[in-house]
């Protein structure tokens, strides 16, 4: 019996996803193997752990009306709008790969709230967990790239939209837009880059979804390096994520989101810079940019497909996000950074910059963001 008598051609050519300006990542087999002996060399410190906040689960069970952000960990947050649940990037796995997880999540998945909406930001393990998703409680309608709904059909799942760059889907009056990033993905050997990949802005009903100027670039300038000379010394990590949470409104176990409504969220997922960023800025009034700080290190390896803290803030300025949550630190060893030495850069990185502290957001896990 022939291949093609056996009912499967095996030349078929699956659709492969690209990044925006045709950018190709240097993955090649020699590069890796170049980083790994590179890696073997260095003598890294983890003994720092990002701290645990005591979750505030009867707000969460009970809340309706707010907006909030809770940080479980990695890309992993819990985000209620219009009366959802929102779920991204579920991974509540203790390893990854050979690797045990660097800190527990914040919440336990027993913990939650009934789960609404699922958005998943691309199939890379560390963003994609099966078990997690199947222990989510409640039925939620699961949002995921392009090319990515059958897998999850297969495996069982029929509540399952796909979505291309710059598409959206709305439920009960929440609207889910999936927007770009430059990055890739595979879950096995023959799956490389067979669905796609990007970020989410989430906007609640009433929300001016066009962007005539932003309000985020306007009131924080990036400021020139002559406001910068003082400012080189680094806060410790400890202190200055202390000093961001002392500076900005504080109401018991929740740190205060800083604007009166806040109606829009962009979870960017996983993403070396690009130019996106200031598309997705002149798409969107962004009030919370959920941003990606860790798996830089090495650079030479790693910087097409995962921004440095230094340009996350830049992202930060391109998307005109009036207060920046950073994630992607603190759970796995994915590259050779630290957790501390991504906190340590960012924090350089905002006073270089003289950027204002309450726009900066280093959550705990566990820790939740809410509106008044």
């Amino acid at each position: 019996m022939t291949k093609r008598e056996f009912g499967f051609n095996w030349k078929t050519k699956r659709k492969r996803y690209e990044n925006m300006d045709g950018v190709k990542l240097n993955n090649s087999f020699s590069q890796l193997r170049k980083w790994q002996k590179e890696r073997r060399a260095k003598r890294k410190d983890l003994s720092y752990q990002i701290p645990q906040a005591s979750p505030d689960l009867d707000y969460l069970h009970r809340n309706r009306k707010e907006m909030s952000i809770t940080w479980i960990g990695h890309a992993t947050f819990l985000i209620q709008m219009g009366g959802l649940n929102i779920i991204t990037d579920p991974v509540w796995a203790n390893r990854m790969g050979f690797a045990k997880r660097l800190a527990p999540p914040g919440l336990d998945i027993s913990q939650l709230p009934d789960i609404d909406v699922v958005l998943i930001s691309h199939g890379h393990y560390d963003h994609l967990d099966f078990p997690s998703l199947r222990r989510l409680p409640g039925a939620p309608a699961i949002y995921v790239p392009a090319g990515l709904r059958n897998k999850l059909r297969r495996k069982g799942y029929r509540e399952v939209e796909e979505l291309s760059w710059w598409q959206d889907i709305s439920r009960d009056g929440v609207t889910f837009t999936f927007v770009p990033a430059q990055h890739w993905t595979r879950r096995t050997l023959m799956d490389t880059n067979t669905s796609h990949w990007g970020g989410w802005v989430i906007s609640a009903r009433g929300t001016d979804r066009g962007k005539t100027a932003s309000v985020g670039r306007e009131a924080s300038p990036v400021v020139g390096e002559a406001c910068a000379q003082g400012r080189e010394s680094s806060l410790g990590v400890e202190e200055a994520c202390a000093k961001s949470r002392e500076e900005s409104p504080v109401a018991g176990k929740a740190a205060t989101l800083g604007r009166t409504s806040p109606q829009v969220v962009y979870f960017a997922g996983d993403s070396g810079y690009f130019r996106g960023f200031r598309e997705i800025g002149r798409r969107f009034n962004i009030d919370y940019a959920l941003l990606p700080i860790g798996a830089y290190e090495p650079e030479w390896f790693m910087s097409t497909q995962h921004v440095t803290p230094e340009e996350a803030v830049q992202a930060l300025e391109d998307c005109g996000g009036q207060v920046m949550v950073p994630m992607h630190y603190g759970a796995f060893r994915l590259a050779d950074d630290t957790p501390k030495e991504a906190l340590d850069r960012l924090h350089a990185e905002w006073q270089r910059r003289a950027l204002p502290p309450e726009r900066l957001r280093c959550l705990r896990h566990g820790e939740t963001l809410r509106s008044r």
